[in-house]
């Protein structure tokens, strides 16, 4: 560490380039049972490897995976996380069910330094208005693109950022890649 960095409180760490990956669930079917226990749809199950695979052509492989404790999530993540190279670390997060914009962005700001690349896996509203909120910037027309389409199912929104985790906040960010499955 240099000796600025460590004068400023800083660790080389804390500006480097960072992605954040936002997968909204797969398809979920509509049982009678509890919202929380929802599982997948037929189409789910089919288009939650196909995500996962969108990833891994991508070159994305996050350090660590944050998924919502939802039946319809976890299953979405153990169907899409079977097409990466390797498996990331993955934490059942509670506080991503039913999470708003705010709650999401501090669940953002805890994530440690050492993680470059963090995925979350979760349900709309809040995956939707988190990629809209941190995207100050996007290339093309990606921001139109994903408004347009209101964040279907089983689609991903990729966001760069520079910095800690505990700067993120609206704005910060680039929509570099957004893809749903039947675009």
């Amino acid at each position: 560490m240099s000796a600025a960095a460590s004068s400023r409180g800083t660790t080389p760490q804390a500006t480097e380039s960072r992605r954040i990956v936002i997968l909204r669930h797969a398809k979920a079917d509509w049982p009678d049972v509890d919202d929380h226990e929802r599982p997948l749809a037929e189409r789910g199950r089919k288009d939650a490897p196909i995500a996962g695979r969108r990833l891994a052509d991508a070159g994305i492989v996050p350090d660590l995976a944050l998924c919502s404790t939802a039946a319809r999530t976890r299953e979405t993540w153990k169907l899409a996380v079977h097409e990466l190279p390797q498996r990331p670390k993955t934490v059942y997060e509670d506080r991503l069910y039913e999470a708003s914009l705010g709650e999401l962005i501090a669940v953002l700001n805890e994530t440690p330094d050492d993680v470059r690349d963090l995925l979350l896996v979760g349900h709309n509203p809040g995956m939707h208005a988190l990629a809209d909120a941190l995207a100050g910037e996007a290339e093309g027309d990606l921001l139109p693109r994903m408004n347009r389409s209101g964040f279907p199912t089983a689609s991903i929104a990729v966001i760069t950022f520079e910095g800690s985790w505990k700067g993120v906040e609206h704005g910060v960010g680039r929509l570099v890649q957004f893809w749903a499955p039947h675009e």
